[in-house]
């Protein structure tokens, strides 16, 4: 049976990716507001062994297996569990034992424990590492991250800019925006500015889609999220929506609205982008009028531009 695995599943950023849980369910350093699983239980800082890294591995092999009796992909190996996989503090073994399949490695972390060496050089073993930033003002993420006690956030900021100094894989971040939380301009202008010293290959901004720990958690609405890539893109050259939506193409199918609706889900487009798009399609403005009136498409302004972006839905849920 298996245990510590589960997919292969779609996502926009790794392919098809096979997750794995490391952590008991609900353990983690952060109690975030915004958490689709809930509230967390078990709050620490200190690393411990959870599982047994060889049953991991045997796990995750006898999936591999299955997804190749089954001619199903498999891009990426993901450590994903529902708690700070950094916990764990035989994450560096397992991740060396699963690279051995020949499967890229990821890792997702909350980058609390990055003030510690030995996590750094652990991480520094997997080939793609998601770093989450969701505010670099103290006040902020305190109300946002809900920190376990013993955290500082100066520490953790100086063990990420150590982290990504040395780094040698593909180092992406996620910023999670929250409604009268982290959304505001100013904070905004400070988290970008940080995570530009990063040089990450891509920085995603994503909002809450899924049912949040707190009830009142909302998501910014489109107007503060078109404002949010553009602060964000001032600072960092890849900035990319992380909503629920899949595709990326900037090329025209047969299919116009499905290209406008796959390429606004990721980027913000300017008016007169939208505009050259329908003229290589041969087709009109009345394009837009539909996905306006349907409520699948939004339109908001910034700095005297007008933007287009994909209406986001609470329904919809993230990928990985």
């Amino acid at each position: 049976m298996n245990q510590y695995t589960f997919g292969p599943v779609p996502s926009r950023r790794l392919g098809q990716s096979l997750g794995i849980n490391n952590i008991p369910a609900k353990t983690c350093s952060y109690s975030c507001v915004y958490c689709q699983v809930g509230r967390t239980s078990q709050m620490q800082t200190d690393r411990q062994a959870f599982y047994d890294p060889t049953y991991i591995y045997r796990d995750v092999q006898a999936r591999l297996l299955r997804a190749k009796e089954t001619t199903a992909q498999v891009d990426y190996i993901t450590f994903v569990p529902d708690g700070e996989p950094t916990l764990d503090v035989n994450l560096g073994r397992e991740i060396t034992l699963l690279k051995s399949s020949g499967i890229p490695v990821g890792v997702i972390t909350n980058s609390s424990l990055l003030y510690l060496e030995g996590v750094r050089e652990e991480l520094g073993k997997a080939d793609w590492v998601s770093l989450k930033v969701d505010a670099v003002q103290d006040s902020v993420w305190r109300a946002v991250d809900r920190p376990h006690g013993s955290l500082a956030l100066d520490q953790i900021l100086d063990g990420i800019l150590k982290f990504a100094a040395t780094y040698r894989g593909k180092l992406v971040t996620e910023t999670m925006l929250v409604r009268g939380l982290n959304d505001s301009p100013g904070c905004l202008e400070e988290t970008a500015e940080f995570i530009g010293r990063l040089r990450p290959r891509t920085a995603y901004l994503s909002i809450p889609t899924r049912p949040p720990a707190e009830p009142d958690i909302q998501a910014p609405d489109e107007a503060a999220l078109n404002t949010g890539y553009q602060i964000f893109s001032r600072s960092i050259p890849r900035v990319e929506y992380l909503i629920g939506y899949e595709g990326n193409s900037f090329a025209f199918t047969d299919d116009i609205e499905k290209d406008l609706l796959s390429i606004t889900s990721v980027h913000p487009m300017r008016a007169e982008a939208v505009d050259a798009l329908l003229s290589r399609a041969g087709r009109s403005r009345d394009v837009v009028s539909r996905l306006l009136a349907r409520g699948d498409l939004a339109e908001t302004k910034y700095q005297g531009h007008t933007f287009y972006l994909r209406k986001f839905k609470k329904e919809q849920e993230s990928a990985i």
